[in-house]
């Protein structure tokens, strides 16, 4: 088998994920990149949530770890020189939010993943508010 063939011989819709993300960083440039990001980690925390309200641990770990790369690479991402208090403030932000989702992913609450989520998203509507104004 061709290891074209192979990368599709697994889960056909994390096959479609992988590319449709593949597609949309091509030529993104990097507050589009970004933008990206935050949308991931929402959908992964929220994923985490559900997979912890039915006892999907597999699925659970999955979204855990995602989530938990993302925030590390927002994390990295940032240009303290040019940030400022707003780079130092984002970093402290995403160190706590990615304690409480390691501290989540040990429990059988859904909630700190939602809240998580919910606040990551609300700093994504203002990420994408930049662009806009």
């Amino acid at each position: 088998m061709t290891r074209y063939a192979t990368a599709f011989a697994g889960d056909p819709a994390a096959t479609y994920r992988t590319i449709e993300l593949a597609s949309r960083t091509g030529g993104a440039d990097p507050h589009q990149l970004v933008e990206l990001l935050y949308e991931e980690l929402v959908r992964a925390l929220g994923t985490a949530a559900w997979a912890t309200e039915r006892c999907d641990f597999k699925l659970k770990g999955e979204r855990v770890t995602r989530a938990t790369a993302i925030l590390f690479a927002l994390e990295n991402g940032l240009d303290f020189e040019r940030g400022g208090d707003v780079a130092r403030t984002l970093a402290t932000l995403y160190r706590g939010v990615r304690q409480q989702v390691v501290n989540a992913s040990i429990g059988d609450d859904p909630a700190p993943f939602r809240a998580a989520a919910s606040d990551l998203a609300e700093i994504a509507a203002a990420w994408r508010s930049l662009r806009a104004g």
